[in-house]
């Protein structure tokens, strides 16, 4: 069996809180809190959860545009957690990233030829007439055509400024690309034409993604395996179709049983998820969903569970199923 393309193990990111006219530490915020999963090369992983659960978050810590608090992210057998600033320099080159917000991660000043060339400046790559017809053909890849270079963020829709932040993402030839919510802010008939574009190059390309997100439609139509984050941490993962046809986390359930269904003579159990979501500050002890679960047991007050493989290829942080593994 080959090894996986990245391998992050018992991630962390705790953001400090300060009080006092001194600044004195008070408290934290455990925005991201013991995140291990793995991505195979070639494959989708996508990571879905309600806004503030550490998704985003957990992203821009693969990239190192936030530092890890704790833990390993190993890709391609290198610890980039203990790269310094100018190897993890070098190491961007083989991963990518596409923000959510199309308009602000492009910036107004520069030129589309000018955005797009920049990576390949940053990282040394070509002369200034490789790098123009690189521009051509990743305008031409994503959509687009060669006069649209010329242009400015500010005169193209939504749709087009995402495929520019793709054609971006793509410039340095990465292996591995993180999408940070890449459709959420598009309108639903241009998310189907950018998850297609995604879904097109990733075939013609060999791309591994990253696709995090909080539309369930949206990751089921696109990634192989799915992570349920809840409140920094991933309670439910496993192969897209079987988390679909048969989730086991009472959260993935809720969540599940609130997407409308075409269909009027479709029957799903009802999970009602009461309550919001725990201060990330303040976390409650035991399982952190505890508060809002429907089949709480006096377990889940004290002890955290462990995300462990329930069955074939299905792992779950729940003590209802916890219990059944032990008892094997």
């Amino acid at each position: 069996m080959t090894e996986p393309l990245l391998k992050v193990q018992g991630l962390k990111k705790y953001f400090p809180i300060r009080s006092g006219i001194f600044g004195q530490i008070t408290g934290q915020v455990k925005a991201v809190d013991d995140v291990s999963f793995y991505v195979n090369e070639g494959e989708t992983l996508g990571i879905v959860g309600e806004s503030g659960c550490g998704k985003s978050t957990t992203g821009r810590m693969l990239m190192r545009l936030l530092e890890p608090t704790e833990g390993a992210i190993e890709f391609q057998g290198q610890n980039l957690a203990k790269l310094s600033p100018f190897e993890m320099r070098k190491a961007r080159r083989d991963i990518q990233m596409v923000f959510q917000d199309p308009y602000a991660s492009l910036n107004p000043r520069h030129s589309i030829g000018q955005i797009l060339e920049e990576p390949l400046i940053v990282h040394g790559i070509g002369d200034a007439k490789e790098r123009k017809k690189r521009v051509r053909a990743l305008l031409e890849i994503v959509g687009l055509s060669d006069n649209h270079a010329k242009r400015y963020p500010h005169q193209f829709s939504g749709g087009q400024r995402q495929r520019i932040g793709i054609a971006r993402a793509l410039m340095t030839n990465p292996k591995l690309i993180i999408a940070d919510e890449p459709v959420s802010a598009l309108d639903v008939s241009i998310q189907a034409q950018v998850l297609n574009l995604m879904q097109d190059l990733q075939k013609e390309l060999k791309l591994t993604y990253i696709f995090i997100a909080h539309d369930l439609g949206v990751v089921r139509h696109i990634s192989d395996r799915v992570g349920v984050m809840y409140l920094g941490k991933i309670v439910e993962l496993s192969e897209s179709e079987d988390l679909y046809a048969n989730p086991l986390h009472p959260y993935t359930k809720g969540l599940l049983s609130a997407v409308p269904v075409p269909d009027p003579d479709f029957r799903r159990q009802q999970i009602i998820i009461e309550g919001d979501v725990p201060s990330p500050s303040s976390p409650p002890k035991g399982c952190t969903f505890h508060t809002r679960c429907p089949f709480k047991m006096d377990i889940c007050t004290k002890s955290v569970p462990q995300l462990t493989e329930a069955q074939h290829g299905h792992s779950v942080a729940c003590h209802l199923y916890n219990e059944q593994a032990n008892d094997k």
